[in-house]
């Protein structure tokens, strides 16, 4: 317990840092809808773009003049910048002991190998769980002055609980690779171009349906916000699909972790 409690007030900061992050991108994202909010004329602009384009990020599915519609168009990128903080925090609180030089008294711990990392990992997701939150209340909260369609709570509480699902196979790929990297510089960088490589998978796949049997190597195309709107459910393929993720990736890591040397 001292060591969960630890790792969360070392990580407070960085949950602030994102917290603040993602705030000021659904502020910023609001103030930009106050522009297409009952004006069907600003859609105009979207006619001078390519098709191509519009459907790589799911434009032409939504309605912008609509509070849902817009959110729908930002779901993408609050899964994103979410995965992005997850991987970081599940790289950093594992390899984070020989960053800073303190692994010689984690050792000294009277604790197992696997009681410290479950700890971290704890910590982790408690992070994230409470990321998803702010991005779920800040966006409800910002929604209020358009009057959301009725649906528009339903749907951004899905949505919200596939970013914390995505963000569980981000989470997970980062302590695999904070767990078994000897270089810790590595782990963030690598998960972070991991994270960047599936999104541009899933906008190729988005600009060509030829491309849609990649899909299942992207988490970003496993639950897509058109289909959740419509359907107002989670796909239940995807969602087993993404939790035997997670669990694959953090039982990675723990044997790795167990196993490999460490350095002092």
């Amino acid at each position: 317990m001292n060591i969960f409690l630890h790792e969360l007030k070392a990580n407070f900061k960085s949950l602030l840092i994102w917290s603040f992050i993602l705030v000021l991108f659904i502020a910023v994202g609001f103030a930009k809808f106050s522009a297409y909010y009952e004006n069907p004329e600003m859609l105009a602009v979207l006619d001078s773009m390519p098709p191509a384009m519009l459907a790589a990020f799911s434009v032409t599915a939504f309605n912008l003049t609509s509070v849902t519609g817009f959110y729908g168009v930002m779901a993408t990128y609050f899964a994103l910048m979410l995965s992005i903080a997850a991987a970081m925090w599940g790289s950093g609180i594992i390899s984070k002991e020989e960053r800073d030089k303190t692994v010689e008294f984690s050792l000294t711990l009277p604790v197992r190998r696997t009681t410290l990392v479950t700890a971290k990992i704890a910590a982790a997701l408690v992070n994230c769980l409470l990321l998803s939150l702010v991005a779920w209340g800040v966006s409800m909260a910002s929604a209020q002055q358009y009057a959301p369609e009725p649906g528009f709570g339903e749907f951004v509480g899905l949505a919200s609980l596939s970013f914390l699902i995505i963000e569980l196979i981000f989470l997970a790929l980062g302590i695999f690779l904070g767990c078994a990297l000897k270089q810790h510089k590595q782990s963030g960088s690598i998960a972070v171009w991991a994270i960047l490589g599936t999104y541009f998978l899933s906008v190729l796949i988005g600009m060509n349906a030829d491309l849609d049997f990649l899909k299942y190597l992207t988490p970003f195309k496993y639950f897509d916000p058109a289909r959740v709107i419509t359907d107002l459910r989670l796909e239940p393929g995807f969602v087993v699909l993404s939790l035997a993720l997670a669990v694959l990736f953090v039982a990675a890591g723990y044997l790795t972790y167990k196993k490999r040397d460490l350095y002092i």
